[in-house]
């Protein structure tokens, strides 16, 4: 890949780095999303978008709409645990979805490649055969750092986010850049878990870095890179909705309110299917 962005000085400062950006001109528009009983076209692809359901997928499942390609965007658990993989598992199943992605967030813990996980989530996995927990994802594609193709439509997912102390971490700056890198370019469909800086992702909790929990890196990567058609993420439970910069159109898909309560809707978007393909 080329044409690589830089580390933003600011980037340690989102608040700072944000109002940056705005004075150059860059912008977060709110923008309104189909509703959720909107017809399904044989020449358009349906995506459905979900993130941030913390165990509580089965409360969810009744309001989930069809579609094509069910999106979720990480925290599917609260801590990892066996149990809450299989119980997941077990739900997504029984969606209609032809075609369902998910990946992880800084809530499931244990998944990431290398990290060490506790005495209880090692018996589960020993007792499972297995070496971790996201190989109990049998409904679903699970990407990590990943591309998929589907209908001709290119879709990528990656965890990572810039928040300390969870599964998934890379400080700001050249680290969680270094993840970023790895994006191709020309995609359709972009999911991560946390979201671009100034889209999304207002915060209170003072964890998240004041009021902007947002990756400046990973926005550059969007915004001069990759440019995506839709960009799906959550981790900021409190701003679910969508916004554009006039490119992209960016998805916090998030479930649950800041207290882990059932609070929000899926949110649907159309892509036309690409010339030589179809549904059937």
């Amino acid at each position: 890949m080329d044409n690589y962005v830089t580390v933003d000085p600011l980037s340690a400062k989102p608040i700072e780095c944000w109002k940056k950006y705005q004075k150059q001109g860059r912008i977060s528009e709110p923008i309104k999303t189909l509703r959720l009983d909107a017809p399904i076209h044989s020449n358009k692809v349906r995506f459905v978008c979900i993130s941030d359901t913390h165990d509580q997928l089965a409360d969810f499942l009744p309001d989930i709409p069809d579609g094509d390609v069910l999106i979720h965007a990480g925290d599917f658990t609260n801590s990892g645990d066996v149990s809450s993989v299989i119980k997941f598992n077990q739900e997504l199943g029984t969606l209609p979805h032809k075609h369902k992605i998910v990946i992880a967030g800084n809530h499931e813990l244990g998944f990431e490649d290398g990290e060490p996980m506790n005495d209880k989530q090692l018996a589960g996995l020993n007792m499972l055969g297995i070496k971790k927990a996201y190989e109990l994802l049998s409904n679903c594609t699970y990407l990590c750092d990943k591309h998929i193709e589907i209908y001709g439509l290119k879709i990528y997912g990656a965890p990572w986010h810039p928040m300390p102390g969870y599964s998934f971490y890379r400080s700001r700056g050249q680290k969680i850049l270094h993840k970023w890198n790895q994006i191709p370019a020309k995609l359709d469909v972009l999911i991560t878990h946390t979201p671009p800086l100034g889209h999304g992702d207002h915060n209170t909790r003072t964890k998240m870095d004041g009021i902007l929990a947002g990756c400046a890196e990973l926005l550059n990567t969007v915004e001069q890179r990759v440019k995506p058609r839709y960009h799906v993420f959550g981790h900021v439970h409190q701003k679910h909705g969508a916004t554009t910069n006039g490119t992209t159109t960016f998805i916090n898909a998030s479930m649950c309110d800041s207290k882990l309560r059932s609070a929000f809707d899926p949110i649907i978007f159309d892509i036309p299917l690409p010339p030589g393909y179809t549904k059937s």
